[in-house]
This record gives structure tokens, sequence and C-alpha cells, in this order.
């Protein structure tokens, strides 16, 4: 059985009360983020997830079991494909968004997702999305676990995202690399 707990409403406000209009965004979340074609905005809402932007901040850090973040992406604008340790489930919450899939034979797949309509995709699948709409869009992201670990990334795309200048450090955290600021 859980024990029951208090709660004033102050520390209900500090510390899980998310507003959307205080949230910060960054536009280089992830290592795809800078590559043409990737381009978007993430927000932590609860816990850090797998974002490799360590100066991002959620304003709701308790993430027992789970992490919640929004994504905002232009049309025709989304992520690259990677795999991720936990499941990861995504709701569009305005426009529509295309959820693609490669199977380890090569063959790529996609479902079209509209305003609340939901997908779990599960661990070990290398996934990406985009903003398949004709304007700016939302989508709700969760992904498991208190830590969900990290992104992996096919070796491409780490490479495609050094000649952008951007790389990542022995933690997994995003890095300008030196060659991009010469």
């Amino acid at each position: 059985m859980v024990e029951r707990i208090d709660m004033s409403v102050e520390a209900m406000e500090r510390e899980r009360v998310a507003r959307f209009k205080d949230l910060k965004s960054s536009a280089k979340a992830f290592i795809d983020a800078l590559i043409p074609g990737y381009e978007r905005d993430l927000y932590n809402i609860v816990g850090r997830g797998v974002m490799e932007d360590k100066e991002l901040k959620p304003p709701i850090t308790d993430n027992r079991d789970f992490n919640v973040g929004l994504i905002k992406a232009d049309a025709g604008k989304g992520a690259s494909p990677h795999i991720h340790e936990t499941n990861e489930v995504f709701i569009p919450l305005t426009g529509k968004w295309a959820i693609y899939w490669q199977n380890r034979d090569g063959a790529r797949h996609e479902v079209i997702l509209e305003p609340y309509d939901t997908v779990s995709v599960p661990i070990g699948l290398s996934r990406g999305f985009r903003n398949a709409g004709e304007e700016t869009s939302l989508m709700l992201a969760i992904v498991g676990g208190s830590d969900p670990g990290r992104v992996h990334w096919p070796e491409e795309t780490v490479e495609e995202a050094k000649r952008h200048g951007i790389g990542l450090d022995e933690n997994g955290d995003l890095v300008v690399l030196e060659s991009a600021a010469e």
C-alpha cells in the first residue's frame, strides 16, 4: 500500500506544475537537430528523458518511471532514425505526424497520426518522425523509465552531425565541436 502524503498549493506549483508559457525549448536537443531536415524544438516537462542538451532543465524533476516532453517542428521536419532503450509514446497535439521505422532487412514503414492518436514504439526499433502536415505542429513524447538511457544513433547520423559542427561528449551530452568554432 502506498503511504498517503500531503502537499501545499505552493509546493505543488513549485515542484509539480509546468506552465507552457514558462517552458524553455532547445533547438539543439539532439545531435541530428542541426542536420537539414531534422530541425525541431524540444521542451522537457517531466524529467530529462534522453535529451542530449544538458542545459535544458525540466520544470518537473520527479520522473519515476517516465519522462514527458513536447516536440515542435515545422512542416517536413522531424527526427532522424534512432533507437531507444525504453518504449517511446507519441501523441500529436496539432497537425499530422509520420512515425516511421526501418526493419533490419531494410524495409521502411510509416504510420500517419492525427491529433490525439497514440503510438507506442517498442524498445530497439529504429524509428524517426516528421511533421507530415503543412504548418508548425506540436507532439507529446513520453519516454519510459526513470533512467531511459541514451539515444543510439546510426554511425551515418553521427558523422553527418560532425559535418554540421555537433557531437557528443563522453557522457553523451551535446557539444559544439572545435572544428565548427574555426
